[in-house]
């Protein structure tokens, strides 16, 4: 990796399923990502904390100067499956609420019918914008992809003609020609790497708490810096009485990146002038491109007695513009609290003797209003 991953520093890859572990390297050893369980410390949250975001401009940072393909196609692949998997959660969530509406269309409350409508056409509306955000990645990808081979064929004749004897005229133009097209394709290559870079989406990350095996204790300080490229996110923690800890920070906002790996450090905060490193960390973020939330664990230090809880979501578009459609699934409790609302009694169709009492009651009422009764 080029642009920020040291050479001493080698990042091992390794799936990360959701619910699962979301262990990290040392900078300082080389060891494999641990399998560990997730944990869910009690957090509380300092009045006044917002979302950060992390936006320096259009684009998350300028283009690169050495593309990455190998890379690219790793991120690519991990991009597609969680868009597959975004579309088939919300295509289940769309068949579930169409299967409804066809269940309650007889016996339910006409608002309730309209609000499922509304659900449904706002989910196909994300579902349609989801596949044309599907097909344009695969259209940047196809050209990078092309450009790619221009490059690779370049490169072999630049090679060819370094090689042989550049001793004619026309030797030496095509090597000129040969080595201006490989710089173009790979000035293309780079552009197309920044743009496919762009389309990412968001990761929006929440700190769950620390947790370390007879390791925290009451009063205890830590600092928590985050780093992902260009993107900063430091907090600080305090660990109180009954296991609770507050953090000047809950939230933050990641823009993910192709070639860049989240590096995380964790500091205690013992006085003002003597602070202990308790692990600094390099964790791969390819497989956070998942339809659901994710609540993964790092370990901080090489024993994992020390190890951080994240929350994190990935949100395909980057943009506050967003249907509602997109939350339908990640907020399933409050969908199905509406529909646990309307479902506690719907109202059965009267039968004609009700139908005949209704219109006697309303004949009568239009008498009494008239006087003639």
């Amino acid at each position: 990796m080029s642009l920020s991953v040291r050479p001493q520093r080698r990042v091992l890859v390794t799936k990360i399923n959701r619910s699962q572990s979301f262990a990290g390297v040392n900078s300082s050893a080389d060891r494999p990502f641990r399998n560990l369980s997730a944990f869910t410390p009690t957090v509380s949250r300092k009045t006044g904390s917002r979302v950060s975001r992390m936006f320096s401009m259009s684009h998350k940072s300028p283009p690169p100067k050495v593309p990455q393909p190998n890379r690219l196609d790793e991120v690519y692949e991990a991009l597609k499956k969680g868009l597959t998997a975004y579309l088939e959660v919300h295509q289940l969530e769309l068949e579930k609420l169409s299967t409804q509406i066809r269940e309650s269309k007889r016996n339910s409350r006409l608002g309730f019918l309209y609000d499922l409508d509304k659900q449904v056409k706002s989910i196909e509306r994300f579902l349609r914008r989801l596949e044309f955000h599907a097909s344009k990645i695969d259209e940047l990808y196809e050209a990078y992809c092309i450009q790619r081979r221009l490059r690779d064929g370049a490169h072999n004749m630049v090679k060819a003609y370094s090689t042989g004897s550049p001793g004619s005229r026309e030797a030496r133009e095509s090597l000129a020609e040969a080595s201006k097209g490989y710089k173009e394709y790979t000035e293309n290559m780079c552009l197309l790497e920044n743009e496919l870079e762009s389309q990412l989406g968001e990761f929006h990350v929440r700190m769950k708490g620390l947790a370390g095996f007879a390791r925290l204790c009451a009063g205890d300080q830590y600092e928590i810096f985050m780093k992902y490229g260009r993107q900063r996110w430091k907090l600080r923690g305090r660990i109180e009485v009954n296991s609770k800890q507050v953090w000047d920070s809950e939230e933050m906002v990641f823009l993910p990146l192709v070639t860049e790996f989240l590096s995380i450090k964790v500091t205690e905060l013992k006085s003002l002038a003597n602070h202990v490193v308790v692990g600094n960390v390099s964790c791969e973020t390819k497989d956070l491109f998942a339809a659901l939330p994710q609540v993964v664990a790092v370990d901080i230090n090489d024993l994992g007695t020390l190890k951080l809880s994240l929350e994190v979501t990935w949100n395909p578009f980057d943009k506050d513009d967003q249907p509602s459609a997109a939350s339908t699934v990640n907020k399933a409790s409050t969908v199905n609290k509406r529909f646990s609302t309307y479902n506690q009694s719907p109202p059965d169709t009267p039968s004609l003797r009700e139908q005949a009492f209704y219109v006697s009651v309303h004949h009568a009422g239009l008498l009494r209003r008239h006087g003639q009764w």
